[in-house]
């Protein structure tokens, strides 16, 4: 019900007057069933923008501390995010990626659509980055069809920094569903985990138009070299990274 409040009550309607946005390629959601929608990471409003135009609700992995936060903000919170059909994940731990793993195989199971960023945070310039291969061990262990969604203008509604939402059109485009089961029984094989997460990220590349970067965005956030691969590689990317 919450859902719908969010989407046809508010912040829905603000959001079509204020920014005026667009899907192309909606007839790819499958009407039922599970599937995996995979996006490029642009702004904080991503996970809003893609369920606002998608015809089915999306269940995005969210950070624990949205839910655990003390005090009235805590609450608020809390309530915006379960309403909205978030699931908590903690992502900290040595066993964090294979509970956040676990809780997409459950959503999974239950035929919900469920929202993942390959590049595992968000863009710091624009640009499309390298993907993290959780997606990919997902969808070859699930059997479950990969699509494909590239968000336009975003970043400029909320860039980087201080929270501020700006007056910009926004597109939303959703590819044809993508079958990977040619690799069927190869789910931990890293080669095979690495070919599919690129066939997943040059279809967000040609979709989004935007240039590709062979590197990954958390690992020059953080100073790390180019060539390292970060220890939560396959880290099911959430809403708040």
């Amino acid at each position: 019900m919450f859902y719908w409040f969010l989407k046809y009550v508010f912040p829905g309607p603000f959001m079509h007057l204020f920014n005026r946005p667009t899907a192309e390629g909606v007839e790819n959601i499958p009407a039922d069933g599970p599937v995996i929608l995979a996006g490029n990471h642009l702004s904080f409003t991503d996970w809003l923008f893609t369920p606002l135009m998608s015809p089915r609700r999306i269940t995005y992995l969210a950070k624990a501390e949205y839910f655990t936060t003390p005090g009235l903000k805590g609450k608020l919170q809390k309530w915006f995010f379960a309403g909205s059909g978030q699931y908590p994940i903690d992502r900290s731990g040595a066993d964090a990626a294979e509970s956040a793993l676990n809780t997409a195989r459950k959503l999974l199971n239950e035929g919900r659509v469920v929202g993942l960023y390959p590049e595992g945070t968000r863009s710091p310039d624009g640009r499309l980055y390298k993907g993290k291969t959780g997606v990919a061990r997902l969808a070859l262990e699930t059997g479950v069809p990969v699509i494909p969604v590239a968000l336009v203008g975003t970043d400029e509604v909320c860039p980087p920094g201080p929270f501020r939402w700006r007056l910009r059109k926004v597109g939303v485009k959703f590819g044809k569903p993508i079958d990977f089961s040619r690799y069927e029984g190869m789910g931990g094989n890293r080669f095979v985990e690495r070919a599919v997460t690129d066939e997943i990220m040059y279809a967000l590349m040609r979709m989004s138009e935007r240039e590709y970067v062979d590197v990954y965005a958390s690992s020059l956030k953080k100073g790390v070299p180019s060539g390292s691969r970060p220890a939560a590689d396959r880290v099911p990317e959430t809403i708040a990274s």
